[in-house]
């Protein structure tokens, strides 16, 4: 039998529907800075939101980091979550074009266990590192009646709020793509903070394996899991930098390459090469017996963040990702698309909703 997300416990119709609710309220707000200082520049919905600041723009996202939590749980190891929480976050402010600034954390707690609060501040800091960030302050709640996990003493939430700045002129949501535009795609680490709650399910059925090694990955599956998530902030900020004609910035987030479909143009996406995904989601696919359509429909499969560009600009592209180490590469091109469909090719996949489905 074939195992899905929702089988996992995550409804994301439903989620789609609440969500809908909520914004109905939350847009009115909008009315309270209709001008000038506080006005926002963009919709709900895109990675990001700018706030006007005079002539520049403040950049904010918050994030968690969702189950990952339960597999640092179960490997009783806490210094790298903290990566994951930065990142979750500045790579959603960088896909406005925004520089990230700054940082807060927010850690809810069932007991106020100084070890691992140690532990989620080095990783804090490890990732602050990589951003090029600071982290401003935060928020510390013991919830003991509201929290659980699979570790006594040991639960516990993260979650950030990041800043970031960007000339109002500057501000990218994709609204300019044309025909042929290059898809750039860069590696990723592996899982990233997305589709946890589907690997859990499938350790479920066998919470020894999250301790077996396995010679594909190198290490043990629960290490793979914990592996940070990738922060982009250097690579991006030098296209920017360079004046590159940056179309868009991608964030390849729970959903997977769908997330292309969150730019503001009536562009499709033709996906004609992605190359051989990481070891961890040919293992997953195989041990939870998923259907490829839901792992693309779920995880990054190989690409963490996506740059478009004019085609002109694709190698420059490619260049400076990999004078900081990063693999990238072109993945495909874009279309005129009022349905914004995404097709990818050598997978025989067509975006469908929220979703991929067989051509």
């Amino acid at each position: 039998m074939r195992v899905t997300y929702r089988d996992a416990g995550v409804d994301t119709a439903g989620e789609e529907a609440a969500l809908a609710g909520l914004l109905n309220y939350v847009r009115q707000s909008y009315a309270l800075r209709q001008r000038g200082s506080g006005t926002l520049k963009l919709d709900i919905g895109y990675f990001a939101n700018v706030i006007e600041l005079g002539d520049r723009g403040l950049a904010v996202s918050t994030d968690g980091v969702g189950t990952k939590i339960l597999i640092a749980q179960l490997m009783n190891r806490y210094d790298t979550i903290g990566i994951d929480c930065v990142a979750m976050n500045v790579n959603d402010i960088l896909c406005v074009g925004a520089e990230p600034l700054s940082m807060l954390d927010y850690i809810a707690v069932c007991s106020p266990n100084a070890e691992l609060i140690a532990d989620i501040g080095k990783g804090l800091l490890k990732g602050a590192e990589l951003a090029r960030i600071t982290i401003a302050g935060g928020e510390i709640a013991q919830l003991r009646d509201m929290l659980k996990g699979v570790r006594p003493n040991y639960e516990f939430d993260l979650v950030g709020t990041a800043i970031g700045e960007v000339p109002l002129d500057r501000i990218i949501t994709g609204d300019d793509i044309g025909e042929h535009d290059a898809v750039i795609g860069l590696r990723s680490s592996g899982i990233h903070s997305n589709g946890l709650s589907l690997a859990r399910h499938i350790l479920a059925q066998q919470p020894d394996m999250i301790h077996t090694h396995f010679p594909e990955l190198g290490k043990t599956l629960g290490e793979e899991l914990l592996v940070p998530t990738r922060i982009y902030v250097a690579e991006i900020m030098d296209m920017l930098n360079a004046n590159l004609d940056v179309k868009a910035l991608v964030h390849i987030t729970s959903g997977g390459l769908l997330n292309l479909r969150r730019v503001q143009s009536p562009a499709g996406f033709v996906i004609e090469y992605l190359g051989e995904p990481p070891p961890i989601f040919t293992l997953l696919q195989q041990l939870g017996n998923i259907a490829k359509e839901e792992m693309y429909s779920v995880y990054n499969m190989g690409i963490g963040f996506c740059v478009i560009v004019p085609e002109r600009e694709a190698d420059d592209v490619i260049d400076i990702a990999s004078r900081h180490s990063v693999d990238a590469y072109r993945i495909g091109h874009t279309v005129t698309d009022h349905a914004k469909r995404v097709i990818i090719k050598p997978e025989n996949l067509c975006s469908q909703n929220d979703r991929f489905v067989r051509c």
